[in-house]
């Protein structure tokens, strides 16, 4: 069964066809909401909304733990994340898809392993490459299929948010090498590479970053751009179930 972590959105378009919700507890606390499981194009799948449905969990405050845990604990086997980003490079303009490959974390004081927990045996996990790269191949592929351009490499800031990030941080986040920033792409990596279960993120560009754009960012021309780029991100979310199912 594939996991799909992302907005309430894509549980609204007609292919999904739900069969049921569960509803979890796990040692980590309540994941985000009840975890929809549904079938796309011919694939299994378990649907959980990040931030609650509705949208009201902060980036922050996500129990990114109960989410991974109860995503592993329904039989899941591999995991696709849909992040809303800020675009920082110059090919990284609004409305752009990417897979990214690599992390550059600027969070802090999330709950970010497992390790902690007195039943779970310390883990020094290899994160050298942070996304599953077979799952990022498939991904790419998916996308090749339906002729959907999408950029096959980025460098995924993440940042504690709420709030949108400063011009300077912004600078300071080029100078790293980061190509997009979001807030919620940790701990939800390293805590699936603990767990053993593959990880990849489908990113969409909805605002160029702080200071980069003579416009100021607002979230209705975000959310203009996010119910666009969704019906891409629909097109290339079927793409991939119909390799996965074999169809």
């Amino acid at each position: 069964m594939l996991g799909l972590i992302g907005g309430s959105g894509l549980t609204q378009f007609p292919e999904l066809k739900v069969m049921h919700e569960k509803t979890l507890t796990t040692p980590y606390g309540d994941p985000s909401a009840a975890i929809v499981i549904a079938e796309l194009a011919g694939q299994e799948l378990a649907f959980l909304a990040r931030h609650g449905s509705p949208h009201v969990i902060a980036p922050h405050q996500v129990n990114y733990r109960a989410n991974i845990w109860a995503l592993k604990e329904l039989g899941v086997k591999e995991i696709v994340a849909i992040n809303a980003v800020g675009g920082i490079c110059v090919a990284q303009d609004t409305a752009v898809i990417s897979v990214p490959d690599q992390i550059i974390d600027y969070t802090y004081g999330r709950e970010m392993t497992f390790c902690d927990h007195p039943e779970i045996d310390l883990l020094h996990i290899d994160f050298s490459q942070p996304y599953d790269e077979n799952l990022r191949q498939h991904l790419i592929e998916a996308a090749e299929t339906v002729q959907l351009p999408i950029l096959k490499q980025a460098v995924h800031g993440v940042t504690q948010g709420p709030r949108l990030e400063t011009a300077a941080e912004i600078q300071r986040m080029a100078r790293d090498g980061c190509d997009i920033v979001g807030m919620t792409g940790m701990p939800e990596a390293a805590l699936a590479r603990e767990l053993d279960l593959p990880f990849a993120c489908i990113a969409i560009v909805v605002n160029k970053a702080a200071g980069l754009s003579d416009h100021p960012i607002t979230l209705e021309d975000i959310h203009k751009v996010l119910d666009d780029g969704i019906i891409d991100i629909k097109k290339l979310l079927k793409a991939f179930c119909l390799l996965k199912s074999g169809l």
